[in-house]
């Protein structure tokens, strides 16, 4: 029962091997000055990464629903940090919205919408924008949409076959009892 219980300790450690830290803004970090928009291009978040935000004490971060992220809202966070140095472990599929709250840095563009997808999935990695609606520049989308670039490797895979791990825990387990 031992090696079954090691077993099983690695398939489902196995998911978090894969996962991938981002930095946000990449060596300059999280500042006013970023372009967070083109910054996520071509990047595909997935469930189990992290978002590592570096910033000066001019600066934190604020997790945000959409329509505050839309309006640079700094009233309602979800969450907010401010210790220079945040990880954030993206847990959960779907969009994720995050803004700077210091007066006028959300609204000079220090600001970043995200998609984060299943470990099974392979969907775009910004949050569509509804139709009639405009893009957080401030531009309305061509064509009432706006379009994804094709998804390119992060240096993270965007699958984990989950249905195979258990499958094989299983005969482990089965053998081994």
């Amino acid at each position: 029962m031992g090696l079954a219980a090691a077993l099983l300790f690695l398939l489902l450690a196995a998911p978090a091997a894969f996962a991938e830290q981002y930095t946000v803004g990449d060596s300059s970090g999280w500042t006013s000055t970023g372009d967070y928009q083109s910054w996520v291009q071509g990047k595909t978040f997935t469930v189990g990464d992290t978002l590592l935000f570096t910033y000066g004490g001019s600066h934190s971060v604020e997790e945000v629903s959409k329509s505050d992220y839309d309006n640079c809202n700094t009233g309602n966070a979800i969450k907010s940090y401010s210790d220079g140095n945040t990880v954030i472990t993206l847990s959960n599929p779907g969009a994720m919205y995050f803004i700077c709250p210091t007066i006028g840095h959300c609204a000079g563009g220090m600001k970043l919408a995200i998609n984060v997808v299943a470990a099974s999935g392979n969907s775009p990695s910004t949050p569509s924008t509804p139709s009639g609606s405009t893009t957080p520049s401030g531009t309305p989308p061509s064509g009432g949409t706006t379009t994804s670039p094709p998804s390119t490797p992060s240096g993270a895979p965007s699958t984990v076959n989950y249905g195979f791990m258990v499958a094989l825990l299983g005969a482990v387990v089965g053998i081994m009892c």
